[in-house]
């Protein structure tokens, strides 16, 4: 019964706007995924839409190397991996004009597989998650099918890769559904979630 009422409030928190109105009219800021401006940046693995307008030869999926790259006729290796899409559609209109016109390119992510996290610890089903969209904790953790009955919920860490090694980021479960004003925090790729 315990385990029902716990799906079922997950579902409802996660599913609820009204969860992250309420965190940002208290005051509390939630991360962003990627930049500050809140774009997606392009990963390894993911699989983009390449488009020029009147140019057939030209358009085509691409998938994103390990390397971060993209290969393409004409312009040859491009850095794709760290750009957003638009960024990334002016590199290719700069490098084509040399070939063409005005080139009118578009970028698109047909595929997002760069998108990963891990949540290791105290949870049924742990392991690595691709995500396709933006997600929180209390997401990646109702993909891992919720924490075990003896995990120690005031005691999560988030750990993120930064330039300065491992930051680590408390995550406190019983206040974040409490609504005591901790954040549900945004995951961005790479994160690992340790559920002691």
């Amino acid at each position: 019964m315990k385990r029902i009422f716990f799906f079922t409030l997950m579902a409802a928190l996660l599913g609820s706007p009204a969860v992250y109105a309420a965190a940002e009219q208290n005051g509390n800021n939630i991360p962003q995924v990627g930049a500050d401006d809140g774009a997606y940046h392009i990963g390894p693995e993911d699989v983009l839409d390449i488009s020029v307008w009147k140019n057939a030869d030209l358009t085509r999926k691409v998938p994103v190397r390990p390397d971060g790259k993209i290969s393409l006729p004409l312009v040859n290796d491009v850095q794709a991996s760290g750009l957003t899409p638009l960024e990334l559609r002016d590199v290719l209109s700069k490098k084509l004009e040399a070939y063409m016109p005005s080139p009118q390119v578009s970028v698109t992510v047909a595929e997002v597989h760069s998108f990963k996290v891990s949540v290791l610890g105290e949870v049924p089903f742990a392991g690595r998650h691709v995500l396709q969209s933006k997600a929180t904790v209390l997401d990646a953790l109702a993909m891992s099918g919720g924490l075990k009955e003896f995990a120690a919920r005031s005691r999560i860490v988030v750990l993120r890769p930064s330039s300065k090694g491992m930051q680590r980021i408390p995550f406190d479960y019983n206040k974040v559904v409490s609504g005591d004003g901790a954040e549900n925090i945004y995951l961005q790729p790479g994160d690992i979630i340790l559920v002691p």
